[in-house]
């Protein structure tokens, strides 16, 4: 086979992301991109690289999305030219809003082929413009080198300085790759040796006084960090069920309501805010507020700042001192008024054992109608909440699922995932695969659930198609089932629209047969109806894919 500069460029790029980091690349097969996927098939098949394979792109760049989220460090994304990489673009706009590194390698035509009618050729260089750290239109090969390419976008991935700004925020870089033919040669010989990731430099945090009444408000990415604000600094912590925060004592139950209350709510004068709070509107109206200072940890592409005199910062610190002790108490007192308890009642033992045959018959009843009790959705979050632990992963769709669980869930330290960036629907399952895979990566013991309503299940329906030669994820997805989009009664459409053009327009009932859709792509199935059926398939142990069907009422 003969030499290929095209090929050689690849077999170079691909050495150099090893060699900065990369241990995970998501492959979508095509032309144009043929001497970077067999670079990257290479380095797999020498134990140097992770290479996963999707036929679809948008399941391609969420699946790097969520290696990714739960990694840190940035996964590569590769297709060929055309709308292949337009498949890319709400991948890329997630990471973009929700700071996570990610690498988008789009193959392309040579300039002489750019807008002049050649097939599949597009306007690529600059596509991602919006949100992307930074773009780059690499050099033909021949014409140019692509060395140092690889390296500079994982550092601007990380955080470095990249010509758009947002030093120290993470997010998605592209590099456009172009090359003439011959497309694919012999593969030259380049040693590959993996290397670490660069961790961005971090300035000095911002140190907070103990003065103002202070309360740390936790979104979504926010993680233990926002706990430990809260620990130190003795203030209470609002904490979204995505943030990863939602531990520790000092966690407010019931916060929306706490948050109306002028006794509480209405006295805040400063806000703490770790993550992307998007939950809540009353969150929304406090950090809207021109009377309460706003102190925004930054993560993202875009900063926060609802009322217009939000400070952004890289970190906080807490100075040393006593805490408000009242202002703290204050709102315990009040939160643990507001938690719910949906843990089922003990068995009457006494009843069950006694010799008086009606006190019996009604223990037993009472014992038969808690075992049979239908699943709502409360039930479903809480059991999912219940059986998930540290060594697990726990991934929400943007379904009305995760507001339920938002509402009534208590506290619980596990690490929880959700594309709450922009809060889309599109890529849950694929995301939820690849934080699968690297939070499985070396053996690592643990099980990633994914609570998703049916629509986000259906709108991701071909992120269940894995290949056969990849070992299988232990993934269960929990689909809480009731026919459409209820998500929309909470919404002022509800209260307005006709009732047929409410079902057709936004809740788009559907009739699909989720148990064959789980055979059509290989996928266990179980349909549930009953929490102690529920709590069983959640913790029985169990290998590879799960698709758990709870229906729901409307």
């Amino acid at each position: 086979m003969t030499a290929s500069p095209a090929t050689d460029a690849a077999a170079s790029l691909i050495a150099e992301l090893v060699a900065h980091g990369v241990r995970d690349l998501v492959l979508s097969p095509g032309s144009r991109s043929q001497s970077l996927a067999l670079a990257a098939v290479s380095a797999a098949s020498a134990g140097h690289l992770r290479v996963h394979v999707r036929i679809d792109e948008r399941v391609a760049g969420f699946t790097a999305l969520g290696l990714s989220r739960e990694s840190g460090v940035p996964a590569a994304v590769l297709c060929t030219s055309g709308t292949a990489a337009a498949n890319l673009l709400p991948a890329a706009m997630e990471a973009f809003h929700s700071g996570i590194p990610l690498l988008l390698l789009t193959a392309d035509r040579p300039p002489e082929l750019r807008g002049v009618g050649a097939n599949q050729a597009t306007i690529q260089p600059g596509m991602f413009a919006a949100w992307a750290r930074e773009q780059i239109d690499a050099p033909v090969p021949g014409d140019g080198d692509w060395t140092g390419l690889a390296s500079r976008a994982i550092e601007i991935a990380r955080g470095a300085d990249a010509a758009n700004g947002h030093s120290g925020v993470a997010g998605p870089v592209h590099l456009n790759l172009p090359s003439r033919e011959p497309l694919s040669g012999s593969l030259p010989s380049i040693d590959i040796a993996p290397g670490e990731a660069p961790r961005p430099a971090v300035g000095e945090p911002l140190v907070l006084d103990r003065g103002p009444r202070t309360v740390v408000i936790a979104g979504a990415d926010a993680g233990p960090d926002a706990e430990e604000i809260a620990h130190v600094g003795s203030w209470p912590l609002i904490a979204e069920i995505v943030s990863g925060s939602r531990f520790g004592r000092q966690i407010v139950h019931g916060y929306r309501a706490l948050l109306s209350d002028d006794d509480l709510g209405g006295r805040i004068e400063r806000a703490v805010v770790l993550g992307h709070p998007t939950l809540s509107r009353e969150v929304a109206r406090l950090l809207a507020r021109t009377d309460v200072d706003v102190i925004a940890v930054r993560r993202g592409g875009e900063e926060l700042n609802l009322n217009g005199r939000t400070t952004a910062v890289a970190s906080v610190a807490v100075a040393p001192g006593t805490g408000d002790r009242e202002w703290l108490g204050a709102w315990l007192s009040a939160s643990a008024a507001q938690a719910v308890d949906l843990s089922e009642r003990a068995p009457d033992s006494e009843g069950l054992a006694s010799t008086d045959v009606a006190a019996r018959r009604a223990a037993v009843t009472a014992e038969l109608a808690a075992v049979r009790r239908p699943l709502d959705r409360e039930l479903l979050v809480d059991a999912v909440w219940r059986a998930t632990w540290p060594h697990d992963r726990l991934v929400f769709g943007s379904s009305r699922l995760v507001r339920v669980a938002d509402a009534v869930l208590g506290g619980k330290k596990v690490p929880v995932h959700a594309n709450r960036g922009l809060a889309g629907i599109d890529g849950t399952i694929a995301t939820a695969t690849g934080i699968a895979i690297a939070s499985q990566a070396g053996g690592a013991p643990g099980v990633t659930r994914v609570l998703l309503g049916d629509l986000a299940f259906l709108h991701d329906v071909g992120a269940l198609l894995l290949p056969p030669d990849e070992t299988e994820p232990r993934i269960q997805v929990i689909v809480g089932n009731d026919g459409g989009g209820t998500i929309f009664d909470g919404l002022e459409v509800a209260t307005t629209a006709p009732r047929a053009d409410l079902d057709r327009a936004f809740y788009t009932p559907h009739t699909v047969r989720l148990e064959e859709v789980a055979r059509a792509y290989g996928w266990e199935y179980q349909r549930i109806t009953t929490r102690t059926a529920l709590d069983q398939a959640l913790t029985t142990p169990a290998g590879g894919r799960q698709l758990i069907e709870v229906p729901l009422t409307r």
